[in-house]
């Protein structure tokens, strides 16, 4: 089959099958020659064109991102648009400046392209870190160029540099000859010093999306005469994780393995990944506890090349998009994957609730990590498998404090008919969901009072300060909130005429009236009166919180349910004691009424 190579003059050539003709790998024998040809980075481009457009072209640029998005590249392409010259010395694009229009191969741009013109100089900073490296660089840079319109010094993963070197490289970056350009490339932007950043234009090259690298794939199977199914492609842009360079790669590697034929087994063989209904077959398995059929389909999926690791990666991928299928919707699931995978995914999402979900991507997470260290990965792939499967067999909380006896007459009443009292009654995860809402029934002395539930008092006047308090919790001033818990006395409060008198405490800021006046104006559209008195008034809200709180774990450590839980677990804690809401149904008293 005929290849196509590139000249030193940067015309495309027929190779033939000339067997002496080296072979160019595709990741090299693609390589963008123009902005046009650079895929998923669009703002830069767009900023590059309108900066070169009006003559605001900076001294230095800061390129950075992942491996293999096209930093080298992009410096590249950015050194030939600096230089940019006809080849026939005549008008156009390039004539009298800088251009990102390059329709052809104009005089500097073959050389600078293969990294061997005079006046763009290419640096690895990895094997060049020092002061000296980057004093003939500052030496150099004193001299105009031979034959190009700039001198660019091109320094690849520049955060290799030394503190010196980056010292050294100041001054001259900051206020270089007119005639000297210097672009940086890194991985690692953060190890790079500010006071560099600072003197540079920088651009993040994103990840290129699993849709957009697919069908760059698809272009280039065809360039290369190969054939190659829409899904393999997917599976090998997903594989490449946004990096064009890693996917290339990949594709150079499934050509070669298929024979020219790309097909999605073939993709998946070479890669070790499992079938993606068979990993949702395997899903469905451990969320319904069956231990025994999952650890089958896992060594199924090992005999037919999957790796352990992987498959424990590809159930953990599945749960994230069930996960997030059920918290942001059915169009959040992702552009790479196809219907069957969404539907799967879907249907997961509807039975099991997201804190199992959030359960089993903690085990997962922690399996690979495990199968990665173990002498033998499939063994401990089988125990990562067996552990998620009898953790979504237990029983609730609630039902554990049923089984050690210390359900009161409420819960009995809410146990399900047929089931003894006292007994708990686990259920595989498929078939737990999250329960609806549904009235709280709590014992108390008297009825509620009408009027007095916390609804109410948030969708009218908010007629207490512990209102107002969980009302700015609402909106989310997680801050504001806590200086009103803690860091205020409250001398009066009237919610009707919206009127506060507080006393600010120590570390209350001097400027907190003000701030809460102007968002509850804000959240009400009201006009709020905030006052400082010089006198404190109640206690702080957080105080008598926690005075509070202190004395219902202490009550509550009382209780004959929580005593055997004591009893069974002697080093377990009370963490958390969650209220039910105020308004509430009393059926003891409507028991009363009726009997009475």
């Amino acid at each position: 089959m005929a290849r196509k190579t590139t000249t030193k003059d940067g015309k495309k050539a027929d190779a033939g099958s000339d067997a002496t003709t080296p072979y160019v790998v595709l990741a090299r024998k693609y390589r963008p020659q123009t902005f046009k040809d650079l895929i998923g980075q669009d703002a830069m481009v767009a900023t590059l064109k309108n900066a070169f457009a009006t003559g605001r072209i900076a001294q230095g640029y800061m390129l950075t991102g992942v491996r293999g998005v096209g930093k080298t590249t992009t410096a590249r392409i950015l050194a030939r648009a600096l230089n940019f010259e006809p080849a026939d010395g005549e008008g156009g694009p390039g004539a009298s400046g800088p251009t990102v229009e390059m329709p052809e191969m104009g005089r500097h741009c073959a050389e600078i392209m293969e990294s061997r013109h005079v006046d763009v100089v290419e640096m690895d900073a990895a094997s060049n870190t020092g002061v000296d490296n980057i004093r003939e660089i500052i030496e150099s840079a004193r001299y105009k160029p031979l034959v190009a319109r700039y001198k660019v010094f091109i320094i690849d993963e520049v955060h290799m540099l030394s503190k010196g070197a980056f010292n050294a490289l100041l001054k001259t970056l900051e206020e270089p000859p007119e005639h000297v350009k210097f672009i940086f490339a890194t991985t690692e932007i953060r190890k790079v010093p500010v006071t560099v950043l600072s003197r540079c234009q920088r651009f993040d090259l994103r990840r290129v999306d699993v849709p957009l690298l697919t069908e760059h794939f698809e272009r280039l199977a065809k360039s290369e005469g190969a054939k190659a199914e829409p899904e393999a492609l997917s599976l090998i842009a997903r594989a490449a994780e946004g990096s064009v360079r890693d996917g290339l790669s990949i594709l150079d590697q499934a050509i070669a393995f298929s024979k020219g034929n790309v097909a999605t087994d073939d993709v998946r063989a070479m890669l070790g990944l499992a079938d993606s209904g068979r990993v949702f077959d395997l899903l469905e398995n451990l969320f319904a506890g069956k231990s025994g059929p999952a650890v089958q389909d896992l060594e199924a999926l090992v005999r037919d090349g999957a790796e352990p690791g992987q498959v424990l990666g590809d159930l953990a991928e599945a749960v994230h998009i069930a996960t997030r299928h059920k918290a942001v919707g059915a169009d959040a699931v992702g552009d790479g994957l196809s219907a069957e995978q969404k539907r799967r995914a879907a249907a997961i999402a509807d039975a099991v609730s997201v804190p199992f979900l959030s359960r089993a991507w903690q085990i997962l997470l922690k399996g690979i990590s495990e199968a990665d260290r173990a002498p033998n990965p499939q063994t401990a792939a089988e125990m990562v498998l067996i552990r998620l499967a009898y953790t979504a067999d237990l029983p609730t909380p609630d039902a554990v404090i049923k089984a050690l006896g210390g359900g009161s007459s409420s819960n009995a009443r809410n146990q399900p008919s047929g089931a003894p009292t006292g007994q708990s009654q686990p259920s595989p995860a498929m078939e737990q969901s999250d329960p609806p809402e549904r009235p709280v029934v709590q014992q108390q002395s008297g009825r509620a009072e009408p009027g007095k539930s916390q609804a109410g008092r948030l969708g009218g006047e908010l007629a207490t300060f512990e209102a107002l308090v969980k009302f700015v919790g609402n909106k989310r001033d997680a801050k504001l909130r806590v200086h009103l818990e803690d860091h205020v006395s409250v001398v009066k409060y009237d919610g009707a005429a919206r009127a506060i008198d507080l006393f600010l405490l120590p570390g209350a800021p001097q400027e907190l009236p003000n701030e809460l006046r102007e968002k509850l104006n804000a959240w009400t559209q009201a006009v709020w009166v905030i006052m400082v008195s010089r006198e404190p008034g109640a206690r702080a809200l957080g105080d008598v919180r926690r005075e509070r709180e202190a004395a219902e774990r202490e009550a509550v450590a009382k209780h004959p349910a929580i005593k055997a839980v004591f009893d069974a677990f002697p080093d377990a804690e009370i963490s958390e004691i969650r209220h039910l809401e105020e308004d509430v149904i009393d059926t003891d008293a409507d028991d009363d009424s009726q009997t009475g």
